[in-house]
């Protein structure tokens, strides 16, 4: 149950060899056994089952290179579902066809990629030598349209050198062109246009401006096999004149990572190799396609089976994983193991081990023995989809210790009511339950997992909703709606809808004009009937009045709260059979607290039962009282005094309150030390520590000391007498802890005021975007008033969504967390447990995004 952990029994195994694979992987589908290490000091290289897991890491490798394939080329994968997530372990020969299956895939798509690799760099080559040749030709037939001009010849020496004298002569596979006197050569190729300044720039200073270049742009996209990237690529032509030159281009060339095509000198044939060029295209292309369709078509057909396949060698590599945490003994041929089990799961674990002999045919069982220990056992509280999130909370400050009272219990109630009194509004509460009733009915639909984002079958979400953690969010929906729900019912009480009051039953108030002032007061007739009286948001005291209710209504609850996390510790001590320190510890915190924060409550109560205008008195200061309490004990200002005997009922409260502090202080350690001295002269020392010695021994583990684990940490068991600490640590100890609680107390009911601080600013907040958004486009008439009304309504419900819910409730939420966590669970709560962990493969589900539930 949730009010304290379930009992937990370690239990022993003894599994035959030839079944121990199908048992362990039926307790992994079952989830009820934490399995202890029993070999702790064998290095994880040595362990029994090493090559199986190695095996499996190999499979896991093929597997990832299958899925990183179908992820480059688009293929979603076919997801999981309920009856695969949570179906049986696969035998030892469907693991071996799986590992072949999955060999021959990954060796067929690596050599289609291999293929396809080398026939995409032979597409692009082809495509690149298409452009150049493209190119080159627009680039003759532009210079022989300018040579055949005699006037452009005479005008300049060297205009066969720039324009590129189409008399060519080829040598050493070099296209050259006779101009008569000079013998020229070029080079033609491609070059990323990113690298085409500094190529150029390059060249120049190389050569020393002897070179004549010119370029032109690709407009087609280049990929580039080998990196899957888009390069923009510019096609360029190099004249020069000598064969040293040209080779020092073509090295640099090759520097740059330009890439070098031949092309002819002749017309005819750079045409002739060009069409050539474009047919091999055209047939490549073909080629291409049907290899990507048939490599696509085997990646569609992995796509299909890979979810199942991964979930199943992560089950196997789990399975061989616990089994190296067992003992083998080889007379019975049989692995031992131990584990935690809750109690009452021994029965459906004994159940699934019976299955697994039947269905095995196995003619020998595996044995279930309970063993008895005094071990720390393990903290299991059993939750569902309600009350998880709740004890998540919990869990997050600390695990209880086992058979400790659990404060998730009273957190399902009491965390929803702390932060509703700070987030009290009936319309803020009612657009929050509104989309949790949403999301509660359409519950099977939204629990999907992608990576944390919201998923809302298959429709874009929204871009404010997509940025939220989903499974975060998801998880505490239950948590969420009874906030919502509180907040409601507060907000009733507070009479508070989007700062405006809800005056449903009429006010009980009459008003009427004062003849010295110039304000109407209100005469009281009758008290409202739930909540506040609308009447006080429109007076001009309602700050006054409201702080002062808001204030005293958090010291009220806050007080209430630590009261009763103190008698919780009543359970812990006689659970734990430490009666003792109930007389010893928990009295004494709790009438401390009650003789001077649970008198002040007695106060505030008092004081609110009294109509002071009617006796004709003022009504008198509490915190002015509380500090005279002990600054002047026995004497109270007559204009302070509340009710008759006042002041004696005060000094019997100090003296009370002084009492309890050497009560606190010198109780516990004096009981401590007796039993410790009756422990010693029964001679019982050595025989509890050769005891514990050797049950630490048995199981591998060595017994936690269980002290004190802070403010009530007395849950945890052996309160120092079952280790016999040294008397000076027992009474340093207690002189820390009883300053700390003395002190805390303070402290800790002042926290409480948060509760009137943030309900003060998100009522404040709420009014203020009212009157500065909405309230003047009520004023405005017209077209342009209804305009204006929409346009500030959009901004008015946008800021409310954002601000007042999401920041504000934020804010709430995590103040409520902390009155929680240091206020309440202070009070009894060790946390000093570890958490039940057991061996199940739906954890397996959950991380991989399956059905949470």
């Amino acid at each position: 149950s949730l009010f304290r952990a379930e009992d937990i029994s370690l239990i022993q195994l003894y599994i035959p060899l030839e079944i121990a694979q199908p048992t362990v992987a039926e307790l992994g589908e079952l989830g009820q056994v934490e399995f202890l290490d029993l070999n702790p000091n064998v290095n994880a290289f040595q362990r029994a089952f090493v090559g199986e897991i190695r095996r499996l890491d190999e499979m896991e490798r093929k597997l990832r290179f299958l899925e990183n394939q179908i992820e480059k080329t688009g293929i979603k994968p076919k997801p999981l579902t309920g009856n695969l997530y949570y179906g049986r372990t696969r035998t030892q020969q469907e693991i071996d066809d799986l590992e072949a299956r999955l060999t021959e895939h990954e060796a067929r798509i690596q050599q289609m990629n291999e293929s396809q690799d080398t026939l995409q760099k032979r597409y692009l080559e082809l495509s690149e030598l298409r452009q150049v040749l493209r190119e080159t030709a627009v680039f003759f037939e532009q210079a022989e349209s300018r040579t055949d001009d005699p006037l452009l010849v005479i005008q300049r020496e060297d205009s066969h050198l720039l324009a590129g004298n189409p008399s060519p002569d080829p040598e050493d596979a070099q296209d050259q062109r006779d101009s008569g006197r000079i013998n020229l050569g070029f080079v033609a190729g491609v070059v990323p246009r990113a690298r085409m300044g500094i190529f150029e720039r390059i060249l120049f200073r190389a050569l020393r401006g002897n070179l004549y270049m010119n370029f032109a742009e690709i407009d087609e996209p280049v990929t580039d096999p080998g990196t899957d990237e888009v390069v923009q690529k510019n096609v360029f032509i190099i004249f020069a004149h000598g064969r040293e030159i040209l080779q020092k281009i073509r090295k640099i060339c090759e520097s740059m990572g330009a890439t070098l095509y031949p092309v002819d000198s002749h017309p005819e044939k750079r045409r002739e190799d060009a069409l050539a060029v474009i047919s091999r295209i055209e047939d490549l292309k073909h080629v291409l396609d049907s290899t990507r369709n048939t490599r696509r078509m085997e990646l569609s057909k992995v796509a299909e089976s890979i979810e199942a396949w991964a979930m199943m060698v992560k089950k196997e590599k789990a399975i061989y994983h616990i089994m190296n945490m067992f003992n083998y003994d080889q007379n019975r041929k049989a692995l031992i193991a131990e584990g935690w089990c809750p109690t009452n799961s021994i029965n459906s674990i004994t159940y699934a081990l019976r299955g697994v002999t039947e269905r095995t045919g196995s003619t020998i069982p595996p044995i279930l023995n309970e063993l008895r220990t005094k071990k720390t056992k393990p903290t299991f509280h059993r939750t569902n989809k309600f009350t998880a999130g709740f004890q998540a909370i919990v869990d997050a400050y600390g695990v209880a210790t086992y058979q400790e009272v659990n404060p998730g219990l009273f957190t399902i109630i009491s965390f929803p009511f702390l932060f509703a009194l700070m987030f009290g509004d009936v319309g803020h509460g009612l657009l929050v339950t509104g989309a949790l009733v949403y999301i509660l009915w359409k519950e099977k639909e939204l629990n999907v997992k992608n990576g944390g984002e919201v998923i809302f079958d298959g429709s874009k979400p929204p871009n404010l909703i997509s940025t939220i953690r989903w499974d975060m969010f998801f998880g505490g929906r239950y948590m969420i709606f009874l906030m919502a729900l509180f907040s409601v019912f507060t907000g009733l009480i507070y009479n508070d809808l989007f700062s405006k009051p809800l005056n449903w039953f009429g006010t009980g108030y009459k008003f009427h004009t004062e003849h010295d002032h110039e304000m109407r007061v209100g005469e009281k007739l009758w008290t409202y009937a739930v909540g506040i009286d609308p009447a006080w948001q429109l007076a001009e005291n309602k700050l006054l009045f409201l702080n002062s209710y808001k204030m005293k209504m958090g010291i009220i609850f806050g007080v209430m709260q630590m009261i009763f996390g103190l008698t919780i510790q009543i359970f812990n001590h006689i659970h734990f059979k430490q009666v003792q320190y109930i007389y010893a510890e928990t009295i004494p915190q709790i009438l401390f607290t009650v003789s001077i924060f649970g008198y002040l409550v007695f106060m505030i109560l008092y004081k609110w039962s009294v109509d002071w205008l009617a006796v004709g008195l003022n009504p008198p200061s509490l915190l002015n009282t509380l500090i005279y309490m002990f600054l002047a004990p026995g004497s109270v200002a007559p204009s302070e005094v509340l009710f008759p005997g006042q002041a004696a009922l005060q000094v019997f409260l100090v003296l009370l309150a002084l009492l309890c502090i050497p009560w606190m202080l010198c109780a516990k350690p004096y009981l401590i030390w007796k039993e410790s001295v009756r422990h010693r002269l029964q001679g019982y020392d050595n025989v509890q520590g050769n005891r514990d010695s050797l049950d630490s021994d048995r199981t591998g583990e060595v017994t936690p000391h269980n002290g004190d684990g802070g403010h009530g940490g007395e849950g945890g068991g052996g309160e120092g007498h079952g280790e016999h600490e040294e008397f000076s640590e027992v009474v340093i100890h207690q002189v820390i802890h009883t300053i700390e609680f003395v002190l805390s107390s303070i402290s800790h009911t002042a926290s409480y005021l948060r509760l009137w601080a943030l309900s003060l600013a998100h009522a404040q907040l709420s009014e203020v975007l009212w009157d500065m958004v909405l309230a003047n486009a009520f004023t405005m008439k017209g077209v342009g008033g209804t305009i204006a009304l929409y346009i500030a309504f959009g901004a008015w419900f946008y800021l409310t969504v954002c601000i007042l819910i999401g920041m504000e409730g934020l804010s709430a939420f995590l103040h409520a967390l902390r009155l929680h966590w240091v206020e309440f669970n202070s009070k009894f709560y060790g946390g000093g447990g570890r958490a039940f962990i057991p061996f199940a493969f739906a954890d397996f589900v959950e991380a991989n995004g399956g059905p949470a539930e």
